[in-house]
């Protein structure tokens, strides 16, 4: 009964959060391009000092998008491209062990574990923008009411905040927002055979997912095995037979974002797709952010970055669905 009131209890505080408004990001923003002080950092102290550890690391997107969309040799030339960001860093990180607990009552968190602390400098400023989204906006998007997994979850950010501000300073801004989408995750369930050794059916989603996103030309911007995670850490994760987190990137969605004014909106980026099967169960569950949610938490007004955003939401369902997968 305790359980269903605190339950309750934060559901109600999470709808009036949705409903009055919420920070949406915390960014740092530090005077002259900090990028390469910032990525050092990252790399020599931030697991030692905060206990955060950073996987599939993708520095200076925009190069990227200059060699593709900036370069008239390349199919995928634009013909409105402008060299507009000198940086844009994408670093997804987690704190594996405060995230240990979390993940056994709360697996959906991992729809933003990991999260990137994003980095970015536009040509015209002379700023550079630290930060990532708020940590209950995160949770109140994928849905956790459990008052503990909140607590600890939000908590685990404030070193990290922390450990940014002491190392590269800045004025720290954040932006607001006033509602969530009405529809902010999409989760599927996905029923199998359970064969002998588990790990062959993982071997071949994992292969079929693979192939059917990166023919619609989605990158795999990272993979976070949390499995393989603990039993490294020596922690035991045994409510879970499998639990791995995909990152996802479409670069021409991003770029159309990301480079045509909108770098904050990294923040989300790469989405994370979450995956586990609980133990001895025949269901895959998935789930992942529904990109709606950078509508409402960035307030995108134009009208072609909303509609790249629609496309990529339904097509995601789509393939999905495509993979055997139903929607709950």
């Amino acid at each position: 009964m305790i359980k269903n009131i605190i339950k309750t209890t934060v559901a109600l505080s999470l709808a009036a959060t949705m409903a009055y408004g919420a920070n949406g990001a915390r960014l740092n923003v530090i005077k002259g391009d900090v990028g390469e002080k910032y990525e050092h950092l990252l790399s020599e102290s931030l697991e030692k000092d905060v206990g955060f550890s950073i996987s599939d690391p993708h520095e200076r997107i925009n190069d990227a998008y200059a060699k593709r969309y900036g370069n008239k040799t390349d199919p995928d030339y634009d013909k409105d491209w402008a060299r507009n960001l000198d940086n844009l860093g994408f670093f997804s990180m987690t704190n594996d062990k405060a995230m240990h607990s979390i993940l056994k009552i709360a697996p959906e968190v991992a729809g933003f574990a990991p999260f990137n602390l994003l980095a970015y400098k536009k040509a015209d400023e002379d700023k550079t923008y630290i930060g990532h989204l708020d940590p209950t906006t995160m949770l109140n998007i994928v849905g956790t009411t459990d008052k503990k997994a909140r607590e600890d979850f939000i908590k685990s950010f404030d070193p990290l905040d922390k450990w940014v501000q002491d190392k590269l300073g800045g004025k720290v801004e954040v932006a607001t927002f006033d509602a969530l989408p009405a529809r902010t995750m999409m989760q599927f369930e996905i029923q199998f055979e359970r064969p002998a050794d588990l790990a062959d059916y993982i071997d071949e989603f994992q292969e079929g997912f693979e192939e059917k996103f990166e023919d619609k030309k989605y990158i795999i911007a990272g993979y976070k095995n949390y499995k393989e995670t603990y039993e490294d850490l020596g922690m035991d994760f045994e409510e879970y037979d499998a639990f791995f987190v995909y990152s996802l990137c479409h670069f021409t969605f991003s770029y159309s974002i990301f480079n045509k004014g909108r770098p904050d909106n990294g923040i989300f980026a790469p989405c994370s797709m979450y995956m586990y099967i609980k133990k001895d169960t025949n269901t895959l569950v998935v789930g992942m952010p529904t990109l709606a949610n950078w509508i409402a938490v960035t307030n995108i007004k134009d009208p072609v970055k909303i509609q790249w955003v629609k496309k990529i939401d339904t097509q995601i369902i789509s393939l999905m669905k495509e993979l055997g997968a139903k929607e709950i």
